[in-house]
């Protein structure tokens, strides 16, 4: 299958920064974390969070329909909104069976399930409500999302764990070198801060228990950092061929030209720490793109934030760039979305791209010593012809998007 050149033509985001793009890459621009400490986790080993705020789904959706959709879903219908009219498209005169929806997400609905499962044991089975599996299925992410806006293309959700959303968007790049659609709604959501996933997080010891000082608990790359801060959104892009685009005289924001995934098949938690999974999604991404290390001029890093992440990626950069390209790890401001932080830090690269800024790298205090790489501590300004965003998941599931100036 031939790549094709693939236009985004528009951006949605429902960050921990605020609801709607321009508030996202605010928060990511001035390095402004957003993790604190978050009552709905009294009582869970770790009390942190990066919450989307100010969203209220009744206003943003309606009280009807709010009512029947999980928090994930939500967040996707307000993102999508925002990337269809960013794109200047219209879902009541576009030809629906052209244009498809992939999204990807790591768990799907379990603020529901958790609801829905203390009414079982509280009242019994008359209290469970009807809709406990529309709400809490994975799939109905992008289900909600074709029936919203009448998509009745392809339709899927991709889990590659935290590389979902990245894996989504490389999905839909398919679709449409296929001629499958010509226009794809892509990206991710993710909604999994509950007690219960968030206890599980942390007793596996992914979590920063930085409770001291929740502002500077998520500082990728440094010497100190001790783990994730899990948050929570969703990232949507719309995706047309360059040719479409062009055609109908949309605005370019940026270009996916390359994306590359692979397995570490090393372990279910852990990363190789050899990198060897992820150098070879970073190389397939550099080929499919036609591109070489030296054409790179930034990397928005997977970054989580953990000790051995950090670490591998940060060695893979040194090794395949020798350390040129100016490297950020946004989670330091908006946390790790999981299934969605794929998505959101992909639409945040275009942005840097089309906006020649590279933001800096929230908390970063010390660079881990053993790590030969350039990060933004500051916001820089520098043209960006061509990034890499990447993203890695539990499994060990890499995907990584070449990212390029129309």
């Amino acid at each position: 299958m031939a790549s094709v050149d693939t236009a985004v033509t528009g951006l949605g985001l429902v960050t921990p920064g605020g609801v709607g793009t321009e508030a996202g890459w605010a928060a990511v621009r001035d390095g402004r974390p957003t993790a604190a400490l978050d009552p709905a986790l009294d009582g869970a080993p770790v009390r942190l969070s990066c919450r989307v705020p100010n969203f209220d789904a009744d206003v943003l959706l309606g009280a009807r329909q709010a009512l029947r959709l999980d928090r994930f879903t939500q967040f996707a219908l307000v993102a999508a909104r925002e990337a269809i009219a960013d794109a200047g498209l219209d879902p009541q005169t576009w030809d629906g069976a052209r244009v498809g929806v992939v999204l990807g997400c790591a768990d799907g609905g379990p603020g529901t399930v958790e609801t829905q499962h203390q009414a079982l044991l509280r009242d019994g089975p008359s209290r469970v409500s009807p809709l406990l599996l529309p709400m809490q299925l994975p799939n109905m992410l992008a289900g909600q999302t074709a029936i919203k806006f009448g998509a009745t293309g392809p339709n899927l959700v991709v889990a590659t764990a935290c590389a979902s959303g990245a894996t989504a968007i490389g999905t839909a790049r398919d679709l449409l070198a296929l001629d499958r659609c010509d226009v794809v709604l892509a990206g991710g959501s993710e909604a999994m801060i509950t007690p219960l996933v968030m206890t599980g997080f942390a007793r596996m010891g992914a979590l920063s228990r930085r409770e001291d000082d929740p502002a500077t608990a998520s500082r990728p790359f440094d010497a100190e950092r001790d783990g994730f801060v899990a948050g929570e959104g969703a990232g949507v892009v719309v995706l047309e061929r360059a040719a479409d685009a062009r055609a109908r005289g949309a605005r370019i924001r940026a270009r996916v030209v390359g994306h590359g995934s692979s397995a570490d098949a090393h372990h279910m938690t852990s990363p190789d720490p050899a990198g060897r999974g992820v150098e070879a999604a970073v190389r397939a991404a550099l080929a499919d793109a036609d591109a070489a290390p030296a054409d790179v001029q930034h990397i928005n890093a997977h970054a989580t934030s953990t000790p051995l992440n950090d670490l591998a990626e940060g060695q893979v950069i040194s090794r395949v760039f020798d350390g040129a390209p100016l490297v950020t790890g946004t989670k330091g401001v908006t946390g790790h979305l999981l299934g969605a932080a794929g998505a959101v830090e992909a639409a945040l690269t275009v942005l840097t791209v089309e906006r020649g800024l590279i933001p800096p790298t929230a908390s970063l205090e010390m660079l881990d010593p053993r790590l030969d790489i350039k990060v933004a501590t500051t916001a820089t300004s520098a043209p960006v012809e061509l990034a890499l965003s990447h993203s890695f998941g539990f499994g060990g599931q890499n995907a990584v998007l070449a990212i390029a100036a129309p």
